[in-house]
């Protein structure tokens, strides 16, 4: 049996028991909210392994739950799944682009539901901003401002330094090109996708170009090296 955090988040009761249900019965520990705002502090309080959000709610949206977990630095970031009977592209955009990493629409079978999310959890690898071993390849020392690669200190300007932290802290997940100008540059500074391609290619220069990944017409994603 496993002993993972979920947190679910959806202003209809009965889709709230229907999913506890389930899920307890599979051995997770479940944890609710019915708002979004209820949602992000009891995610704050629980630090859970995976956030079931729903997308339509009223008052703070699932969207913007999603983007408010995303942006709370002082836990080691859950996986985001967004729950919703919206399956329209600008809505899944939208979940993608605050940093959801599943999109499932509803109804769902609670049979699949499992299923996606064992496979979600199963894939997740939440990197820490310190070292946990001696053979971790690549990890962002915060009170030095420097990346570790391979052991050896690699300066970095503030902007490498943010785009390869915002990368490694969540191996595995595909970043948007949208969500990275976002986090790096932020909404108020103007600048075209072409600087994103010029300061991963910067960084692949100096830390090799096997661990970012670019994924076509959407964004990039940080590999872990394998280990020999």
């Amino acid at each position: 049996m496993t002993s993972k955090k979920i947190v679910l988040v959806d202003d209809e009761q009965d889709i709230l028991s229907m999913l506890e249900y389930n899920l307890e019965k599979a051995g997770y520990n479940v944890h609710k909210a019915n708002d979004g705002i209820s949602g992000v502090e009891l995610v704050k309080k629980v630090r859970p392994d995976l956030v079931l959000l729903d997308v339509m709610m009223p008052g703070m949206d699932g969207i913007e739950v999603c983007q408010t977990i995303r942006d709370i630095e002082d836990i080691n970031q859950p996986v985001i799944a967004m729950l919703t009977s919206r399956a329209e592209d600008y809505s899944q955009i939208a979940g993608f682009d605050a940093g959801a990493d599943d999109y499932i629409t509803k109804p769902i079978r609670p049979r699949l539901l499992l299923s996606r999310i064992e496979a979600l959890l199963r894939r997740s690898t939440f990197q820490s901003s310190s070292p946990k071993s001696g053979n971790q390849v690549h990890y962002i020392d915060k009170e030095r401002f420097v990346l570790v690669n391979n052991g050896t200190d690699v300066l970095l300007p503030k902007k490498e330094f943010e785009l390869i932290e915002l990368l490694l802290s969540a191996p595995g997940k595909v970043f948007t090109r949208e969500r990275i100008l976002d986090k790096v540059w932020g909404n108020d500074t103007v600048v075209g996708e072409r600087t994103i391609d010029v300061h991963i290619r910067k960084l692949r220069e100096k830390i090799g170009d096997q661990t970012i990944r670019t994924i076509k017409g959407v964004g990039y994603t940080y590999e872990k090296p394998v280990m020999a």
